[in-house]
């Protein structure tokens, strides 16, 4: 058997906006009732990676990131906007970036790339 990702663990502050924040962005939905320091999000429909959340009590950047593909980037970043994303301060992008780095609401990094065409 080959190695396979399980689960991405995101260390969250706030468990239940953390929750709301994901289940929204990524069409997901929770699998089990969650404990109070710890949630499992799964896709509503079909296959995907589950998103683990974890809560952390640490103040210190929290040592993870994900890359979101999508066929429209500028509308899925618009959408994140909307629903509590917040836009990296101060990021220079390459001329040829396919990339936006954005914040969840907990200010962890994540990006929206767009797939090529």
């Amino acid at each position: 058997m080959k190695l396979k990702i399980l689960s991405i663990v995101w260390g969250v502050v706030d468990l239940n906006r953390a929750i709301a924040f994901w289940c929204e962005a990524l069409h997901y939905k929770i699998k089990n009732e969650p404990d109070a320091d710890f949630a499992i999000l799964i896709p509503k429909e079909g296959d995907g990676i589950q998103l683990s959340l974890k809560v952390t009590s640490s103040e210190e950047p929290k040592r993870h990131h994900m890359d979101l593909i999508t066929d429209n980037q500028q509308q899925e970043v618009e959408r994140l906007l909307s629903i509590g994303a917040g836009k990296m301060p101060g990021w220079n992008y390459e001329d040829d970036a396919d990339y936006v780095v954005l914040l969840d609401p907990e200010g962890n990094s994540f990006c929206v790339v767009q797939q090529n065409k």
